[in-house]
């Protein structure tokens, strides 16, 4: 599990083609990694990696067809900077929302203007999953975790603060940049309730022997 508050930027080191997938080297500057050991799991950009290799300053992570497929992980290059967040524990403190870097699909940043001194971004979601993102509601781009502003369709704006916008990789974004979206877990499990009970389903009902 992950909070979406980005704790450290890295960037993509080396990048290794192994058997149809690929093997990333992902560093980054400081202490940031001190306490990390082989087998956590580390939000990349949202994405859910476990590091098989640890090297100074740097992580080493096997990443699957499917989820090069399914996130941006698959246009990634040699100097790509990257969010970074290592999973929650019982000591860190929840200031985002609950995520399991498990990316829901690719939006796409359609505009972005200044305001105040704040940046509002609109983004594009699949449809597939535009349905979950709600008003006042949480999404996590890039594995930033976000309040959702307005709703449109398949097109949502959020409001960027200057520490999240000079902190994280979302200020770098350009119209027509691909980013990973992963939607509130509520929203998946609300939905999936739902439709057990539509279909004659009953959550209350004990398994008998």
């Amino acid at each position: 599990m992950f909070t979406g508050i980005v704790e450290a930027l890295g960037r993509i080191s080396a990048i290794e083609i192994v058997g149809g997938d690929c093997r990333l080297t992902i560093e980054t500057a400081g202490a940031y990694l001190d306490g990390v050991q082989l087998g956590d799991s580390i939000a990349v950009s949202g994405v859910c990696l476990t590091a098989v290799e640890l090297l100074p300053r740097a992580f080493v992570a096997d990443v699957s067809v499917e989820t090069l497929d399914a996130t941006i992980a698959g246009t990634w290059e040699v100097g790509t900077p990257v969010n970074l967040e290592c999973a929650l524990t019982p000591a860190k403190p929840l200031g985002g929302h609950l995520m399991v870097g498990h990316v829901d699909g690719v939006g796409f940043l359609r505009e972005k203007h200044e305001d105040a001194r704040s940046w509002r971004l609109s983004f594009e979601a699949p449809a597939a999953i535009a349905r979950y993102i709600a008003r006042k509601g949480s999404v996590a781009i890039d594995g930033v975790s976000l309040t959702v502003n307005e709703v449109q369709g398949s097109r949502f704006g959020v409001n960027i603060i200057p520490q999240t916008w000079t902190h994280t990789t979302l200020g770098r974004l350009q119209p027509g940049s691909a980013v990973n979206l992963e939607v509130d877990l509520i929203a998946r499990y609300l939905e999936r309730l739902i439709e057990a009970r539509d279909l004659g389903g009953d959550a209350s009902s004990e398994v008998k022997s």
